[in-house]
């Protein structure tokens, strides 16, 4: 069957999980290295267009070419694969399943073995099947959805940086792997000391260079606009915070002399108040606390660092401790006579309560600062005594003699017996 786009699509799409047919396709493929650019290309289309089991068959079919072609020292499909092997490694990885994506790595885990691809080559490929391997871990500690974007904790500022950088991310092996193939090519068929081949064979190789510089150059121009869109994003938020910035050095600017000129009002507050103290106190103590002469207040051009006169003060010991008032001494109190007087006045019948009043007075110290306890005790208790006999002596005084049995007459015997009783 000869080579074409064709060709090759329907070779891709009879490809099935069994040894024998994906030996028979690589067979195929390795027959016509000549095109391994383009097949590479188909490849990789297909796959996209793939499911999860298909998927996982093209990429058994890679890696039996890359396997093949690394055996027999042919470098052709090498070069082919490794712009494109991370990302179809990722998009077959991506929403498989696990048993599926534990072949895939299984195929990644033999290439590391036995070296196939070059080292950034094989470490690209492991980075991007981590990568999705820790989305798909912090989407199920979130709860969210494994297509659930990744960028919400990114400054919404630099969001429109992300797209141009990733899409530098990928660029960067596939620029590289072009580059190198494309000089690598350029330098064998351009060395003087190769012997030329035949014009068809020379024909054919400068062909498959211009096909190889053609895949270079593409690759540095992608590159290159996606470098120029990330560039593009970077001096837009440049110019945003250097217009922030400015504006914050001219808020710095006046906030700063702002607080200078406060700073110089209070201090020319904080003078004026010790300037009328100082002159509202002339003398001020000097050293020892004596008083001496007025200092003079601080006049306009005088220095602000000269320390203001001491404010008057009182001493902390007077000059001399108030002595106490003279006590008189307290007369001896006879509490025995008190009571014999008292008992006298009852028993004849003589005076009153003023009379009583005026004994007592004579007899209380009450011109002394600190009466006896006893005395008052002895007074307070005397008092109740005193007033009972005083109230059987005006009960006798009010009710005087009647006229006997002879006053009584005309009454009733209840009245009369009532009256004796009370009298």
């Amino acid at each position: 069957m000869a080579y074409n786009d064709d060709a090759v699509l329907a070779k891709l799409s009879a490809l099935n999980e069994t040894q024998e047919s994906i030996v028979t396709v690589a067979q195929w493929v390795m027959f016509h290295r000549r095109h391994a650019d383009r097949t590479g290309q188909l490849w990789l289309q297909r796959l996209k267009d793939s499911g999860s089991n298909k998927r996982l068959n093209l990429i058994y079919l890679a890696n039996e070419v890359a396997q093949q072609s690394k055996a027999r020292r042919k470098d052709d499909f090498l070069v082919a694969f490794s712009p494109v092997i991370a990302e179809a490694t990722a998009c077959a990885y991506k929403g498989a399943t696990n048993e599926v994506q534990q072949k895939l790595r299984r195929v990644v885990e033999v290439w590391r073995q036995r070296q196939i691809f070059e080292i950034p080559i094989q470490e690209a490929i492991e980075t991007r099947i981590d990568d999705l391997d820790k989305t798909r871990s912090n989407n199920k500690r979130t709860g969210g959805s494994i297509f659930a974007s990744s960028a919400s904790s990114i400054p919404n500022e630099l969001l429109p940086l992300v797209t141009p950088q990733q899409t530098i991310s990928k660029l960067v092996l596939s620029t590289k792997t072009s580059t190198n193939a494309a000089n690598q090519d350029y330098a064998k068929l351009t060395d003087p000391n190769t012997v030329a081949p035949t014009p068809p064979v020379h024909a054919a190789r400068l062909n498959g260079l211009l096909k190889t510089l053609a895949n270079a150059e593409g690759a540095v121009a992608e590159s290159i606009k996606a470098r120029k869109l990330l560039i593009e994003g970077l001096e837009k938020i440049l110019d945003t915070n250097r217009s922030v910035l400015a504006s914050e050095e001219a808020q710095l600017s006046e906030i700063s002399s702002r607080r200078t000129e406060i700073d110089n009002k209070k201090r020319d507050v904080e003078e004026s108040i010790m300037r009328g103290f100082s002159n509202s106190n002339p003398a001020t103590p000097v050293g020892d606390g004596s008083p001496g002469a007025q200092h003079s207040p601080l006049t306009p051009g005088q220095s602000a660092s000269v320390e203001p006169d001491r404010p008057e003060v009182e001493a902390l010991t007077p000059p001399g401790y108030p002595q106490p008032p003279a006590v008189e001494p307290i007369p001896e109190y006879d509490l025995n006579q008190n009571h014999h007087n008292n008992h006298n006045m009852h028993t004849n019948g003589h005076g009153n309560h003023n009379l009583y009043q005026q004994d007592y007075t004579a007899h209380s110290p009450t011109g002394a600062p600190g009466l006896d306890l006893l005395s008052s005790l002895s007074t307070t208790y005397a008092r109740p005594a005193s007033s009972g006999s005083a109230k059987k002596r005006k009960l006798n005084d009010e009710f005087p003699d009647l006229g006997g049995e002879d006053a009584m007459d005309g009454l009733d015997d209840e009245v009369v017996g009532i009256l004796n009783k009370g009298l």
